[in-house]
């Protein structure tokens, strides 16, 4: 019996990392779903809404590296994971979109064909805005070198793709898809760079190593840490990347976050002379409220497969070329005072000595949180956007996946679902109650895949983030909603938390109970903040003000 066009596709996604597929079926992609369920190749998980389908496959391939898959169909099933492949193509995720389409001999038809746009091809004008390349697997002859491309450009670039599938297609016979050999470097180029990259750092009185988050992307976050040992380097993160090589055995001193955070990750950072940028973003969440604007002319920036050194730029320098040929050349500390520095305290708080009977605070999440990782070990992190995001960066340093750029709400917990499936780590989400509605009942298709992840919603009954830089706004105003009773129709348990022993009680409940997902209601005074939220706002409006 020959290989079908889908079993082609489906080995050549497990080939390049991929574990599962998360997808909602529809009818042109109904041959296709049928096919993947067909093959012993990936588990397929269905979700209510696509964009929960995109968010799980974001978070899939961000905890564990490889290519996270998306299968809809055509036009209303793509164009409502279309939000979620924009934040992964601005936050560099390699997320490969399955569509179904209509057959050739229904686009030739005549008919308008439903789901259809402006045209057959509004879909594919689309989608090619928000991926890196795009195919349309309408031939099996040229469906194979068609398939290595795409699947390996989104590796190498660490940026989605697509691949739109003809419904006729899918159980077509095809032969098998082959790897596509990535260019290599130039060598006296990655040379050069390299030299004068360690040169920089050699002449420097504090340089400073920032990890951000194409050191995951691309599995980097043990040979960073190998390299920032070797170089005797104190390491901080970016915003972004909160949470990288926690693992290591010396994680990174805290995160960088301006004025909002540590004043003396702060200094280090802005005062630093070699201040050496692995995979950072450039962009406002890293950098808007720096206390005093870096001169990007005395960094060292390495990102989407470039290096730049003031005005010196290594075009075509993948980063893991150049963290090996830095390695290749550093075997003991640099000859200089780098070695002698005392690394920082983490950024994560000690629990604060409040009474069990005060309402809780954000802070007091962080806190407990902590404490438990502490008492039980590390939990991955699935974070929302707000301040729930803010709060996280109080917890002690784990394993973290959040929207932290492109910013949009309700990622986390379809994200925890997908980082669940990939990894097989129990994770605990950070949601606030606006971002809980959107994507919060997708916890309704944990129980028959096992999940149980443990859910903390700041329920606050606003979109409070929003109303700390517009408080007179009453559009901001979501009303309470009763999130704790409506945990046991979705097949979980919820707790309802209004101070601070409560919340202690309730997470250490949730964690010992295993096979369903545990929801806490945590309720929150509408004006309380997480402290970095707080000093974030201030330092924005601070800065935001003419002459500051």
């Amino acid at each position: 019996m020959s290989t079908t066009l889908a079993q082609r596709l489906l080995q050549a996604l497990k080939a390049r990392g991929a574990t599962e597929v998360f997808g909602i079926p529809g009818d042109f992609a109904l041959p296709l779903f049928r096919e993947i369920e067909r093959s012993v190749e990936l588990p397929l998980y269905t979700f209510s809404h696509e964009p929960a389908v995109g968010f799980a496959a974001d978070a899939a391939t961000r905890i564990r590296g490889g290519l996270g898959v998306a299968a809809v169909t055509y036009g209303a099933g793509a164009f409502n994971v279309l939000n979620a492949v924009a934040g992964a193509y601005a936050e560099r995720v390699p997320l490969v979109v399955l569509s179904g389409a209509p057959a050739a001999h229904e686009a030739t038809s005549g008919y308008l064909l439903h789901h259809q746009v402006k045209t057959l091809d509004s879909q594919w004008r689309v989608f090619r805005e928000v991926t890196a390349d795009a195919a349309r697997l309408d031939d099996p002859k040229t469906a194979p070198q068609d398939i290595a491309r795409v699947l390996d450009t989104a590796l190498r670039t660490s940026r989605p793709v697509y691949l739109e599938i003809p419904r006729d297609m899918p159980a077509r016979p095809c032969e098998a898809v082959p790897f596509t050999a990535a260019d290599a470097p130039d060598p006296d180029a990655l040379a050069a760079c390299a030299d004068e990259l360690l040169q920089r750092l050699h002449a420097a009185a504090r340089p400073l190593l920032m990890a951000g988050v194409e050191v995951r992307r691309y599995a980097l976050e043990a040979k960073v840490a190998e390299l920032a040992r070797r170089l005797s380097l104190p390491v901080v993160t970016s915003f972004m990347g909160r949470g990288l090589m926690s693992d290591a055995p010396t994680p990174p001193l805290g995160t960088y976050l301006g004025l909002a955070g540590d004043p003396d990750i702060t200094d280090r950072v802005e005062h630093s002379d070699a201040l050496l940028l692995l995979g950072v973003i450039v962009s406002d969440t890293n950098f808007a409220v720096s206390s005093r604007r870096i001169d990007l002319r005395h960094t060292i920036q390495a990102l989407d497969g470039r290096v730049i050194m003031g005005h010196h730029v290594y075009p075509d320098v993948p980063l893991d070329a150049l963290i090996d040929a830095l390695l290749q050349r550093v075997d003991r500390p640099l000859p200089s005072g780098a070695a002698t520095r005392a690394p920082a305290a983490s950024a994560a708080s000690a629990p604060t000595p409040r009474a069990a009977d005060a309402p809780a605070l954000p802070m007091d999440i962080a806190d407990a949180v902590s404490a438990l990782m502490q008492r039980h070990g590390t939990l991955p992190l699935a974070c929302d956007v707000g301040d729930c995001l803010f709060t996280a960066m109080d917890i002690t340093q784990a394993p973290l996946v959040a929207p932290g750029y492109y910013a949009g709400m309700g990622y986390a917990v379809p994200a925890a679902l997908g980082m669940q499936a990939a990894s097989g780590r129990r994770p605990i989400v950070l949601v606030g109650d606006g971002a809980f509605q959107m994507t919060g009942w997708e916890l309704g298709n944990a129980r028959r895949y096992g999940w149980d992840p443990i859910v903390i919603v700041l329920n606050n009954a606003s979109w409070q983030m929003l109303r700390a830089f517009e408080p007179e706004g009453r559009y901001n105003d979501l009303g309470t909603w009763d999130f704790a009773s409506m945990a046991a129709g979705m097949g979980g348990d919820g707790h309802l938390v209004r101070t601070r022993g409560e919340l202690v009680a309730a997470l250490d409940t949730a964690h010992a109970t295993r096979g369903r997902f545990q929801l806490l209601d945590v309720r929150i005074a509408p004006d309380a903040l997480s402290p970095t939220l707080d000093r974030f706002v201030k330092a924005v409006k601070r800065l935001s003000m003419p002459g500051a």
